[in-house]
Formats: C-alpha cells, sequence, structure tokens
C-alpha cells in the first residue's frame, strides 16, 4: 500500500461523526487547538481532531473547537509554549517534547523502563501523579490532561543490524525523550527530527536509526521503505502519555458544564486513543510480516543490559534535579515497583499462557 494511500485509509477509516451544528449563536465560544502532528496523522493527529470534534459535540457547539496541524501556527516543538502565552487555548502533544521547560515533565510522558500505558492511567488517577503533573505545569498557566497513549512503543528502525554496542556507537538516531540520553550515553548521536521529517531524514541519510511510534504509524510514514533492521520493543517507551494541554486561564473563564465537558471529552480520547492505536498496531504489523523484506530484531542482552544500566544513571540525576522532581520520582518509583510485581502474576503471566497455548 503506497503511503499515501495508507495515510487515507486510516484517517477515513476512523473519522468521527459530524460535530453537533445546530448551535450557532453568536456567543459560541471558539477555541484553537495547536498539534505537534501533521494533520490527520494517524493515531496522534485523527485522534486529536476527534477530541476537538467531541468538545463541540458534547457542547452541543457551546464550545467549538478548530484543530491546527504542526507548522499552522506554530512549529510541532513549541506548541507548550503557544498555550502558556495564550496564542491559542489547547495543544496537543506530549510532555517529554516540553522537557526543557522542566525535566520532570519526563515522567508524565514515561521513563525508560517505566510503566505501561494502563499502569499510567491508573497513577495519574489514583495514584496521585495528576496533582504532581498539575503542580509541575502551573508556573506555566497550563492545565494538562490525560489524553491517552500508543501503548507499547517499538525500539526503531536502523539501516544496518545491531549485534554489540559498539554498533551504536557513531549512528545518527532519532529517538526523543530520556531513550535519548540514555543512547546518547551508549555513543549514538541523539537527533530530534521533527515527526514530519523522519521519513526524508532516513531517506537522504541525515540519519541513520529512527524510532517514532509503532508498525502502525511507522508504515504510514514509510520508515519500512528506507530501513530494514526494526527492533522491538521501545526500551524507553512502554506506554508514552499524549496529552490536552488548556491555558488556565481560558480554562477558568469557562461554565462549569464546559469544563467537565472537556474533562470528560480528553477521558473518552484517553480510552478511544489506545483502543485505536492498539488495533491499528495489530493490522499494520500483520501486513509488514506478511510483505516480508523486515528484518524483526530483538535488542541483543549485552545491549538491554547497557540500556538498563545507562537508564538508572539518567534516571537518578533527573530525580535530583529539583525538589518537585524528586518528589515526582519517589511517587513513579514507588507505584512502578508494586506495579512490576502484580504484572509478573497478571499480564506477563497471561501473556505467556496464552502464547504457550493457544485455544483461539
Amino acid at each position: 500500500m503506497k503511503r499515501r494511500d495508507f495515510l487515507g485509509a486510516a484517517a477515513g477509516a476512523i473519522a468521527l461523526p459530524g460535530v453537533v451544528t445546530a448551535a450557532r449563536a453568536a456567543d459560541a465560544i471558539e477555541w484553537r487547538m495547536a498539534t505537534c502532528w501533521p494533520k490527520g496523522a494517524p493515531g496522534v493527529g485523527v485522534n486529536a481532531q476527534r477530541l476537538a470534534d467531541r468538545i463541540g459535540a458534547m457542547s452541543g457547539g457551546r464550545l467549538r473547537v478548530k484543530l491546527y496541524g504542526a507548522d499552522e501556527i506554530v512549529p510541532p516543538f513549541e506548541v507548550f509554549d503557544a498555550v502558556s502565552r495564550g496564542v491559542c487555548e489547547m495543544g496537543h502533544g506530549t510532555p517529554y517534547y516540553w522537557q526543557g521547560k522542566n525535566p520532570a515533565f519526563h515522567y508524565f510522558t514515561g521513563v525508560p523502563f517505566g510503566l505501561t500505558a494502563p499502569e499510567t492511567a491508573g497513577w495519574l488517577a489514583h495514584g496521585g501523579g495528576q496533582a504532581l503533573w498539575d503542580e509541575a505545569y502551573a508556573p506555566f498557566g497550563v492545565l494538562p490532561f490525560y489524553a491517552g497513549s500508543s501503548g507499547v512503543q517499538a525500539g526503531g528502525w536502523f539501516k544496518r543490524e545491531i549485534k554489540t554496542l559498539d554498533d551504536l556507537k557513531g549512528l545518527s538516531f532519532r529517538i526523543a525523550g530520556l531513550g535519548g540520553e540514555v543512547m546518547r550515553r551508549l555513543g549514538t548521536t541523539v537527533v530530534l527530527t521533527p515527526p514530519g521529517e523522519i521519513f526524508t531524514s532516513m531517506k537522504t541519510g541525515t540519519i541513520d536509526a529512527a524510532e517514532w511510534v509503532g508498525p502502525w504509524n511507522d508504515i504510514a510514514f514509510g520508515l519500512n521503505k528506507v530501513a530494514k533492521y526494526y527492533y522491538l520493543p521501545a526500551f524507553h517507551e512502554a506506554g508514552p502519555s499524549l496529552e490536552l494541554m488548556v491555558s488556565k486561564e481560558k480554562f477558568e473563564t469557562l461554565p462549569d458544564d464546559l469544563k467537565e465537558i472537556v474533562h470528560g471529552a480528553a477521558l473518552a480520547s484517553a480510552a478511544e486513543t489506545l483502543a485505536d492505536f492498539t488495533f491499528h498496531n495489530i493490522e499494520a504489523f500483520a501486513q509488514l510480516v506478511a510483505a516480508g523484506g523486515t528484518e524483526l530484531r530483538e535488542w541483543p542482552e549485552p545491549v538491554a543490559a547497557a540500556m538498563a544500566e545507562a537508564s538508572q544513571e539518567v534516571l537518578a540525576e533527573l530525580a535530583g534535579s529539583s525538589d518537585l522532581a524528586g518528589r515526582i520520582a519517589l511517587s513513579y518509583r514507588d507505584y512502578l515497583a508494586k506495579a512490576r510485581e502484580w504484572s509478573k502474576w497478571s499480564d506477563a503471566a497471561m501473556l505467556k499462557l496464552r502464547n504457550s497455548h493457544p485455544a483461539g
């Protein structure tokens, strides 16, 4: 399937019904949502649009949100600033894109060898994570709302096989988040290429390897056409979070029912987004395997061990960077330790049982 066809099929297959348009009163509130993603990009762009549309539908048109893709209002990595400065009322992105504001933001996207998507949702909703996230964003006048996850991501596409740590040295690797710092310490040159430029950068040789999301997005962006080796899973993104950012000043002007609608729409988007990624990653992975030509790889054990060791160093430094970072780290680590124990007897055990004894 051609990239253009795939993108069109993905967007068309999951289009929302039209937004309720009955309420067109002159006093209807109109907001703008800037996003980090190309408009209509599978998973991220489409679900940002669904979220904007849902707010309009749930409010009966009283709060209408117009979505703008990457670069239509601001570049992808300036969306947080746009919301903070009041350039737009809303933004859709992921917290680690703004780590220059506060490195503790990484915890709210996810950290190496960290929480899965359901575990993250649990920590935020019931484990004190949301209150810490609110505190972290408060100095910037931004309110964060959890808006879902892509689930377990892929480790990346490489033009040559990685057998030892030496094979990483000197590679120019597009990788985001703390995973980038880990890979830098293992000898790669890290480049945070904006999503819309990854394919071209790989094709032209500007970068040697790239991680983006997972099979659905990676195939849609054509990464399987420019690299042969596909490493799974991503050591640094077990369940990275997406977010709806809202200007605190603008949010506080809304009546209570519209505030609840924004919150409720984000919650609905969180569930819908994870379902969307789960379904389409399964489908896209089947297509990838059937097409042939891609070499699937797990990280070699010495490489994985080095990733874990470097991750411990990076996370220790992050936890010590401020009082807030330390408190977030403590909350996250305590919950992660419990999650590891439970997952051994729940998800991990069930998957082992299911895969060893297929009955379906």
